[in-house]
């Protein structure tokens, strides 16, 4: 109890998501005080702090060292001082490093405590003028065919009907093709370079929005968040029934004689499948251990 109480406070920093003024007070006198700021990527953290005058605390949290720099942190925590997390843009832990820093300090029992700020999500639903009476926040858009696929049934369930989602201007495009290759009944309201001087929105059915990037020309560039409503019409009206991974993968072996392992490819190259590659091979996995070979 006695080293709860003088342990330091984890403080979630929000930062702007583009325009440097949206930074509240709170934040950066938070900011200014504490005594380390845990940052995503400090070269780019460092252009907001040097804006805001905050020099010579920085230490990274980059996902990639995420495990063992939340020792670190939790060490300087439990010493007294107080810890400041940041990311790249807007509210950490949102499809960013940071949660393993966080559950630690809970587990700790050192206090945490959220500054509010923005969220590019939050931010591009509030603009959209869809259904918001319930959402759902998918982080990035998903890049193999069969996970994409998977992903259009959890639209078409019904549960909600409006999504977000966050995409690199390198690879918008492919996500607006995607739906309308599925013939996707929705509306789309795709959000670039929010807050920032030439920020736009795109609007419309996905044939139409791809006209409009067309249009613009040079919409590769950017960040994109993505919000798509799906059309009453166009959710699912009955119960449909899962096929298991190991099932399709019998179904494969046994229609082209083929091995577990090919099997494995040819139900990712089947329009149908809805499983990931890894979902299929410890489907494949699990049937090697039934059957043995």
């Amino acid at each position: 109890m006695d080293e709860a109480k003088s342990a330091g406070t984890l403080y979630i920093v929000a930062t702007p998501i583009g325009n440097s003024r949206d930074m509240s007070p709170r934040g950066i006198q938070i900011l200014s005080e504490a005594d380390l700021i845990a940052a995503e990527d400090t070269r780019r953290s460092m252009v907001l702090l040097n804006k805001l005058e905050i020099r010579g605390k920085l230490v990274s949290n980059h996902k990639f060292n995420e495990y063992g720099k939340a020792k670190y942190f939790i060490h300087e925590l439990k010493s007294g001082k107080s810890v400041a997390v940041i990311t790249d843009a807007g509210t950490p832990c949102i499809s960013d490093p940071g949660n393993e820093l966080i559950k630690a300090a809970v587990e700790e029992g050192i206090k945490v405590v959220g500054i509010p700020g923005c969220c590019a999500a939050v931010n591009a639903l509030a603009v959209s003028g869809f259904d918001l009476s319930s959402f759902t926040f998918f982080g990035f858009f998903p890049r193999e065919n069969a996970e994409r696929r998977r992903l259009m049934e959890k639209l078409r369930r019904g549960d909600s009907r409006t999504f977000v989602f966050y995409e690199s201007p390198r690879r918008i495009m492919d996500l607006v093709d995607f739906f309308i290759e599925q013939e996707a009944l929705c509306r789309m309201c795709l959000c670039n370079d929010m807050t920032k001087l030439h920020e736009m929105s795109f609007r419309g059915t996905p044939a139409e929005v791809r006209e409009q990037l067309l249009a613009k020309g040079n919409y590769d560039k950017g960040e994109y968040a993505a919000v798509i409503e799906i059309d009453r019409e166009y959710i699912f009206n009955k119960t449909e029934h899962t096929v298991s991974a190991e099932a399709m993968l019998v179904d494969a072996m046994v229609a082209g004689g083929l091995t577990v392992r090919d099997a494995v490819g040819a139900v990712l190259a089947d329009e149908n499948n809805s499983y990931s590659k890894n979902e299929l091979k410890a489907a494949a996995l699990s049937l090697r251990k039934m059957f043995g070979g």
